[in-house]
């Protein structure tokens, strides 16, 4: 019999792209356009038989994790693998959208002894265990991880990190279907990879001019977009974003795809959109918020752009 588990989702970083390495606040969202679920069939192709040979890579480095971090059920997972169990994925890879994370959590949720379940009262103190455990999983994929984006998809709910120690659950405003505004994601038709982009970001970090910059204005800029955000307070928040974004295109530009720094200015000025970096840059999405879709979508004319908030 064929296994077929449960979806897990996408997630999107709205708000705290580096800022949070630092602690900044930040602001996740599910986003369940595209999704994964392990599966298992009796003849693979070549895309599943790719995934299986990276499960198996994956299991190899969850066996030498401490199992005081997690316990894992490692009768059912062999079976599992030898009925050909691969991980059945729409979450485009490099995209700063947590393919790898979304696999995480559909892992853990499988196999995991004494699991924590999102029907618990998830207490901050579970909320970070969760994080502990997801972070270590994680790092087969990323070198390391914060633990973040397996929780978010693991849990299908948005997530305020108020700083690295201190997350929790959170709701947002209703979207509203009619309004003109949104946030909304353009392909930048390259992938990027996580670990150079983070890497740059330390070595900027050594110079005096770019941590103050990351102290005084990119997490206070950060935090406030979070705040208004939550909120609903727009009009704070489009003066917020408008500030990020121009930050980001003075000191991140190496992140930002060069296709996209003429885009990424002709926002500024004519205010129609502003641009901001998905996860960590480099490719994969772009993130951008209007006043009013239609206009950003014909002012970026020659770009899919994809509606994932309305309000």
């Amino acid at each position: 019999m064929a296994m077929k588990g449960p979806l897990f989702f996408a997630k999107i970083l709205l708000f705290g792209e580096y800022g949070i390495i630092k602690d900044s606040k930040g602001l996740s969202i599910p986003y369940n356009y595209y999704r994964g679920a392990l599966k298992s069939a009796k003849f693979l192709t070549a895309k599943q038989k790719a995934s299986h040979d990276k499960l198996l890579a994956f299991i190899d480095y969850l066996k030498n994790l401490d199992n005081t971090i997690v316990s894992l059920d490692w009768k059912q997972l062999e079976a599992d693998l030898s009925n050909n169990m691969y991980f059945d994925s729409s979450i485009p890879q490099g995209y700063g959208v947590g393919s790898s994370g979304a696999l995480v959590a559909s892992f853990y949720d499988r196999y995991a002894f004494e699991k924590i379940t999102v029907l618990e009262n998830l207490t901050k103190e579970k909320l970070n265990q969760l994080k502990v455990i997801f972070a270590a999983m994680e790092s087969f994929f990323h070198g390391k991880s914060s633990g973040l984006d397996p929780l978010n998809s693991y849990l299908s709910l948005p997530i305020l990190i108020n700083s690295k120690e201190n997350i929790e659950t959170t709701g947002l405003p209703s979207q509203n279907f009619d309004g003109k505004r949104a946030v909304f994601l353009i392909d930048s038709g390259i992938t990027g990879e996580t670990a150079p982009m983070v890497s740059l970001f330390f070595e900027q970090m050594k110079k005096e001019a770019f941590s103050n910059m990351m102290r005084t204005q990119f997490i206070f800029f950060t935090d406030q977009c979070v705040e208004d955000f939550l909120k609903g307070d727009v009009k704070k928040l489009f003066n917020n974003i408008k500030s990020l974004s121009g930050l980001v295109l003075q000191n991140f530009k190496p992140m930002i795809p060069n296709d996209f720094h003429d885009l990424w200015e002709k926002g500024l000025e004519t205010n129609d959109y502003y641009l901001k970096l998905c996860g960590s840059g480099g490719g994969g999405f772009i993130l951008g918020f209007t006043e009013d879709f239609e206009k950003a979508k014909k002012a970026l004319s020659g770009h899919t752009l994809e509606a994932v908030y309305h309000f």
